[in-house]
């Protein structure tokens, strides 16, 4: 229990510092993104530098939701307090579907008004400059999302990834403004607006599944039912819940048990399966399990 604690607090450490560097470069790059397409003369880089802002306040929001779900559970919040990844990756996906919505209009305001301009060679490094370190940071981020199973992290990679591809329409609208081409900068922005639609519900789906309690993959309950079955004494896993409180794993386990054993050997069986799953699943925060006679019909009272 104490080695699954211990994991569990520099999985948040670990997610922290991703974050951290994350914030830091973003705020490098909307200053450089800013001043490039103000003296640049590019409203889509000094647009890509005000979505920058954006991810800015999504990241706190994040660095936020990292501290307060590494707290322990106590008398308010007796599952602990990891919804709060849950909210942040939710509140993330609003900044990303905003930020595809605002682009959209963008682009379809210039090519209604035809209000083109002639950007400078300056704005045109800066997309390639963002594309080239957003696409770094969607990479190392999400290998430690991957590695921390963070549903933050996660929202957080793929917003640098959202950024990569908006970049990518901003240097084709940009250099394609710069060479003459001046309708490719709406057009190549409009069209990254839809990819940055998808990547925002992609999150925003994830983060309701978590805060509405959905089942995690069925790998995930398969593996646990059959390190269950596998106790001397539980004749079968009747049915697994299992939901996420950010990066831990709630379980909810119904196992049927010959019904001459008594309560204290019931008991003795549970404790087995509850030992033998935290020691299998490091994500695994708490285990619910109810016992059921074998071979008898389950009548369960309940709301739900």
């Amino acid at each position: 229990m104490e080695s699954g604690s211990l994991k569990r607090q520099m999985a948040f450490s670990i997610a922290g510092r991703a974050i951290t560097i994350g914030l830091w470069i973003n705020v490098i790059l909307m200053v450089v993104k800013l001043l490039s397409g103000h003296f640049g003369h590019s409203e889509a880089v000094f647009a890509d530098g005000l979505e920058s802002a954006t991810d800015l306040l999504a990241m706190i929001a994040g660095m936020a939701a990292l501290k307060i779900g590494s707290k322990p559970f106590d008398d308010d919040h007796p599952y602990g307090h990891g919804k709060a990844e849950s909210l942040a990756a939710f509140f993330i996906s609003l900044v990303i579907l905003a930020t595809g919505g605002g682009i959209l209009y963008g682009a379809i305001t210039t090519i209604i008004e035809k209000d083109y301009g002639k950007p400078g060679l300056i704005a045109v490094f800066a997309a390639i400059l963002t594309i080239a370190i957003k696409e770094s940071l969607f990479r190392y981020t999400r290998r430690i999302a991957k590695k921390t199973e963070s549903p933050t992290l996660e929202a957080i990679a793929t917003d640098h990834r959202k950024d990569a591809l908006t970049s990518i329409a901003t240097l084709i609208g940009v250099g394609g403004a710069y060479f003459g081409f001046s309708l490719l900068d709406p057009i190549a922005a409009g069209t990254t607006a839809l990819f940055i639609f998808h990547i925002g519900w992609q999150t925003f789906r994830s983060a309701s599944n978590d805060l509405m309690d959905g089942q995690p993959p069925e790998g995930i309950i398969i593996a646990i039912t059959e390190a269950a079955e596998c106790v001397p004494g539980v004749d079968c896993v009747n049915e697994v819940r299992i939901r996420r409180s950010g990066q831990n794993l709630i379980v909810d386990l119904k196992l049927d048990m010959n019904p001459q054993l008594t309560v204290q050997e019931s008991h003795g069986i549970g404790n087995q399966v509850r030992k033998l799953i935290f020691e299998r699943f490091p994500r695994v925060g708490d285990i619910m399990i109810h016992v059921h006679p074998s071979r008898e019909e389950h009548r369960e009272i309940s709301r739900l």
